[in-house]
């Protein structure tokens, strides 16, 4: 029930209908709405899509949907993630943990992976901000240009952006990258 009711409020808060998402997601009224109401469970695939259509991941919807479960998250003024603690799933081309818990105006995460091919776009309403703590990567920005960053570099891209990255090395890279988030309703 919680993942349907933040899905619900991430909708709401893009704006969105139950008809339009569901078209976004190439998923059916029906099912969106079941899903929202907690009579139904999305499959990891469904999750992605949704997500996707979002502007978000399956993480930040999890992390989101969990964040209520954290004792003390509604009233605490400070948000403790210890080194192996934060949800964890896939993100892009490999896994990430959000940093934070709660409702923060921005979503910090740690991303490790290894992919070599850019795959899809990703597009959201929200900045984001990548640094490069090791490894190399090439950053895609579509019309905005390519990057190619080492250890220690740093790219801001303002929402709306088209987004992608690879490594361009061998090996696993790292990053850290902070994600602007938007009120949920």
């Amino acid at each position: 029930m919680r993942l349907g009711a933040r899905i619900r409020s991430f909708r709401q808060a893009r704006g969105l209908t139950l008809v339009e998402l569901a078209g976004m997601a190439g998923l059916s009224h029906p099912f969106l709405s079941q899903l929202e109401r907690g009579q139904a469970r999305p499959s990891m695939v469904s999750l992605e899509r949704i997500a996707r259509a979002l502007g978000s991941s399956q993480i930040e919807l999890i992390a989101a949907a969990t964040d209520d479960l954290v004792p003390g998250h509604g009233t605490a003024r400070v948000s403790l993630v210890r080194q192996m603690e934060g949800p964890q799933g896939p993100f892009g081309g490999g896994e990430a943990r959000i940093l934070v818990r709660g409702e923060v105006s921005f979503v910090p995460m740690e991303f490790r992976g290894t992919n070599r091919s850019l795959g899809e776009f990703y597009r959201h309403d929200e900045d984001e901000f990548l640094h490069v703590v090791s490894g190399s990567v090439l950053v895609d920005l579509a019309d905005e240009g390519q990057y190619e960053l080492e250890s220690g570099d740093s790219v801001h891209y303002a929402g709306g952006t088209l987004h992608r990255w690879c490594s361009r090395g061998e090996g696993e890279y790292h990053l850290f990258i902070v994600k602007e988030r938007r009120p949920s309703s």
